[in-house]
């Protein structure tokens, strides 16, 4: 069969057991072209785990030359809302992907309410009047089967009369429900008469008050993905004891060319919550400023806090696509960061918890001029300019007056180099009335430019520096990892959110000192600070006052709890 899809050099992927399936159905001419959707439901913001199906929905679509739309899942107006609509779109676009369409579930609600009829008229449908508990008594358990409900034998035209006042607005919440009628002694416990539409009075965001009752998302799903096209329903694996119901739902309907579900493994990543109930619950409890908290493992916190998108879906290709359970390591993902900022970040000097120092012998109204790699991986960017003069700042931790063993940085008994300047030696320090050092005095070595001596004499250590006269100021928020064990949780009985926070998951710095090339970054801006890590332009920041978030450290530093 000729379906005319040609696999080019630019969507040629390595191959998963989607797509085998995928090259299976096209070789047997079950489909002659390739449509997926990403289905996020609009009641909050995405996470790692949604980048994934982000990944794998519009990957597939593309290596195939098919289509992958944008659908929103709005059946449970109480929970969604346009701020949550826009979020995701913002979010899918920064990943790098633009959908073929948007949809929205409510865009389908006539067809979904014609097909809910017509199971009703088949025999396959019933307004069940139980209480929700009943109702869950009634579903049994994995290990006992379900009983039949009171209601179940009701007469067609009795259920009609009953959903067509349900859709009028007869009555209230829950008073009453529409189920399929499957097997209640099914060992598939989604096929035991499933509950496919509810009454909710409740407004909704596109429909307004049209609607009173709405369609659960087992029935819209397949129904919407049918009504689209979709060839390839890709979900979650928690959605694989549903796909008996999915194909139940497309079979009794009669719809023509039904799509396939195929499930894949969702991404757990150890010291985050994907949970929106629990994310929620961070947010509403301020234990973070919102959803957009550089510590969230939201996309958009992500990008607030500087990881590139490039990095993101380098992640996601690590990681691959299977059906085995596992938990990724943070680590990973702050590797694939920091791997794409080392190749691709701009190098400034930075100095976040300063000391002064001046150089005694070094001429007071001299200055020179320094010259530092943009980014040493990209020679063809060249070279930028910063300033040296007889007052600069170094990092508080880089002088000890009493240093351990293997101590390379300055102090009484060692000489040391300034990044790209000269050689310095300790002459003495001045300290405040508690004893704390305030500056410290050193003499310069003026044939040592450049780390060369004509006497050909190396130190082992190189300090970043920021000239005095020539610095910014900065707030500088140092974050780390939101939790301190591997699977917080708010369950009741296990522990609080509190009791698993790393307490320094946010160190906020006052007066860092940077160099002045930096006064006029933009919003999403990325530097290296040299010996420091990589650090972001957060939106807190203004042209007068300049605020950086760590993105991640040069190297993993993050230390396990006990």
């Amino acid at each position: 069969m000729d379906n005319n899809i040609k696999l080019t050099e630019e969507n040629v992927r390595p191959s998963n057991f989607i797509h085998d399936f995928i090259d299976q159905d096209l070789a047997e001419g079950v489909y002659d072209k390739v449509q997926t959707r990403f289905p996020p439901e609009p009641n909050g913001y995405l996470h790692i785990g949604h980048a994934k199906a982000i990944c794998i929905d519009f990957a597939t679509a593309e290596k195939y030359g098919g289509t992958c739309n944008l659908r929103l899942d709005d059946t449970n107006p109480t929970k969604e809302d346009v701020e949550y609509v826009d979020a995701i779109k913002e979010d899918i676009n920064w990943l790098g992907f633009n959908w073929n369409n948007v949809y929205f579930a409510s865009d389908y609600f006539d067809y979904i309410y014609e097909c809910a009829l017509k199971l009703i008229d088949l025999g396959l449908a019933y307004v069940d009047e139980s209480t929700p508990d009943e109702i869950r008594e009634m579903r049994g358990t994995l290990t006992q089967a379900g009983t039949n409900s009171p209601y179940r034998d009701r007469p067609i035209e009795e259920n009609k009369d009953l959903f067509a006042r349900m859709t009028a607005g007869e009555f209230e919440n829950s008073a009453m429900v529409l189920r399929a009628k499957i097997d209640m002694a099914s060992s598939n416990i989604n096929m035991r008469d499933p509950i496919i539409y509810r009454i909710m009075h409740t407004p909704h965001h596109r429909t307004g008050d049209k609607w009173c009752v709405y369609p659960m998302y087992d029935f819209a799903h397949p129904l919407s993905d049918a009504k689209e096209g979709v060839t390839h329903s890709l979900c979650s694996l928690e959605f694989e004891n549903h796909r008996p119901l999915y194909n139940w739902f497309l079979k009794v309907l009669e719809i023509p060319n039904p799509p396939r579900q195929i499930e894949f493994a969702r991404m757990n990543v150890n010291y985050t919550l994907t949970s929106k109930r629990k994310c929620l619950k961070l947010v509403n409890d301020g234990l973070v400023s919102g959803w957009d908290d550089p510590r969230m493992a939201t996309i958009c916190g992500m990008r607030r806090r500087g990881f590139p998108a490039e990095a993101v879906r380098a992640f996601v290709d690590k990681i691959g696509v299977s059906k085995a359970y596992s938990v990724i390591d943070y680590a990973l993902l702050e590797s694939c960061v920091r791997d794409y900022l080392n190749e691709n970040a701009d190098r400034a000097m930075a100095v976040l918890r300063p000391l002064k120092v001046v150089i005694d012998n070094y001429p007071v109204d001299m200055c020179d001029l320094i010259e530092v790699d943009i980014n040493p991986n990209k020679p063809e960017l060249g070279k930028t300019t910063v300033k040296f003069s007889k007052e600069i700042y170094i990092e508080q931790d880089d002088f000890m007056l009493d240093p351990p063993g293997k101590y390379f940085r300055l102090c009484p008994q060692k000489e040391v180099r300034l990044k790209g300047a000269y050689y310095i030696k300790y002459a003495s320090h001045e300290t405040d009335e508690d004893g704390n050092i305030t500056l410290v005095h050193c003499t310069y070595d003026p044939e040592s430019f450049g780390g060369e001596t004509p006497d050909g004499r190396k130190v082992k250590g190189t300090l970043h520096w920021v000239d005095a006269n020539n610095a910014i100021d900065a707030q500088v928020r140092l974050y780390d990892r939101l939790f301190n064990v591997p699977n917080p949780s708010d369950e009741e009985g296990v522990s609080s959110f509190a009791d698993n926070l790393n307490p320094e998951s946010l160190t906020v710095l006052e007066g860092c000192k940077l160099d002045a090339s930096l006064a006029k970054v933009k919003v999403g801006d990325t530097f290296q600070f040299m010996r420091q890590g990589y650090f972001t332009v957060d939106p807190d920041s203004t042209e007068k006052n300049l605020v950086f978030n760590r993105t991640v450290a040069l190297k993993d530093s993050f230390v396990k709890k006990a």
